[in-house]
């Protein structure tokens, strides 16, 4: 496509909050479901300004599980609400485009790693799907994840081409633009 692009991925388990992030998302501690969330945010905003220098550079950002993932994971808990998870998100680069990978239970449970971390168990599977789906807006293309990897790749492909054909000037900002 001859843009420039690197892929990221959230949380990013390279940094000091990232290592703590990553122990709790393996067992190895457990922390309140409010501070987690708000650590997972945190990890964001440690991220901003490289993701905003990149962005500028005219960089594409490819991003595994960025705000959006929180708020939907948080919110699959009892007693935190999808307003209450976004508010620590609010204001970070907003996405020109989300590309959200679907598929059933099943299909997931038969891929590699499913049920190594903490909440990859189905019953808050399918409460985070349905939280995910509460999250969607214009900027939002739902993909079918149940073919196989090339064919998702090729599909996946031809939506970046049609949807970034005209990206606003201004980088965004989630949830207020």
């Amino acid at each position: 496509m001859g843009k420039r692009a690197e892929a990221w991925r959230f949380p990013d388990r390279t940094t000091p909050l990232g290592k703590v992030i990553g122990d709790y998302l393996l067992n190895a501690t457990d922390m309140d479901d409010r501070s987690i969330h708000l650590l997972f945010s945190a990890n964001r905003w440690e991220k901003r300004a490289e993701m905003l220098d990149k962005l500028k550079k005219g960089i594409t950002l490819v991003i595994d599980r960025y705000a959006f993932s929180g708020v939907a994971f948080s919110s699959a808990k009892p007693g935190l609400s999808i307003e209450w998870c976004r508010q620590p998100d609010v204001g970070l680069p907003k996405p020109d485009l989300v590309c959200f990978l679907h598929a059933s239970q099943e299909v997931l449970k038969t891929r590699g790693g499913y049920g190594t971390e903490r909440y990859e168990y189905e019953n808050f599977q399918a409460v985070v799907a349905e939280r995910y789906l509460e999250l969607v807006d214009d900027t939002w293309v739902l993909v079918d994840a149940t073919s196989t990897t090339d064919d998702i790749t090729k599909n996946l492909l031809k939506i970046i081409q049609e949807k970034t054909i005209h990206l606003p000037e201004e980088i965004g900002k989630l949830w207020l633009d």
